[in-house]
């Protein structure tokens, strides 16, 4: 079985804006390719997961958020091979437009997908993200730790992601590290 870091995209792989889905506006957080570089030598895998209603709410089509994905990959890869992300989630839907989905955080799908697709084991795995949303999923899906970013919304939802027993880093580096006992 294979250990994963799930990773939260707008906020803690990129910088947050809101609705992104023009590559050109996509631009990489400090730490995040060394963040990955970590995660691989540890032997766990990378894997995106996004909620993105924009789509729902017909701002931008699965195909923009499919370039950005891209964006970043090329954006990762000038840092090495170690640095590419091994997989991307998300979820197209908003409840209030398309109805209740298992696949939206705090719902764990997207994460249970990707230890499906990755044969992937969620209580030896981690969630990263900057948002309760995305620690709820974690928690959701079984995953061993979830971890809170100050990086994009982070700040905002800190007192929350305490007081649910939630760690908190200044970002994904951080994170990392954090979860894998090491020392920045």
């Amino acid at each position: 079985m294979n250990r994963i870091f799930f990773l939260d995209r707008d906020g803690v792989i990129n910088a947050e804006v809101d609705y992104l889905h023009e590559p050109d506006k996509m631009q990489l957080l400090p730490g995040v390719p060394e963040a990955v570089r970590e995660i691989h030598r540890a032997g766990f895998l990378a894997v995106v997961v996004s909620n993105q209603s924009g789509i729902a709410r017909k701002m931008f089509g699965a195909d923009d958020v499919f370039a950005v994905h891209a964006r970043i990959q090329r954006e990762l890869l000038q840092y090495g091979g170690e640095c590419v992300l091994d997989g991307f989630y998300f979820c197209p839907h908003h409840k209030d437009i398309t109805g209740e989905c298992i696949c939206r955080k705090p719902h764990p799908g997207m994460l249970l997908a990707g230890c499906r697709d990755f044969q992937g084991d969620a209580a030896e795995s981690f969630m990263v993200g900057d948002r309760m949303s995305d620690l709820n999923a974690g928690r959701n899906a079984g995953c061993k730790a979830s971890v809170l970013v100050l990086t994009g919304y982070g700040k905002n939802e800190v007192g929350k992601a305490e007081a649910a027993g939630f760690p908190v880093a200044q970002g994904l580096l951080e994170a990392v590290h954090l979860m894998l006992g090491r020392k920045n």
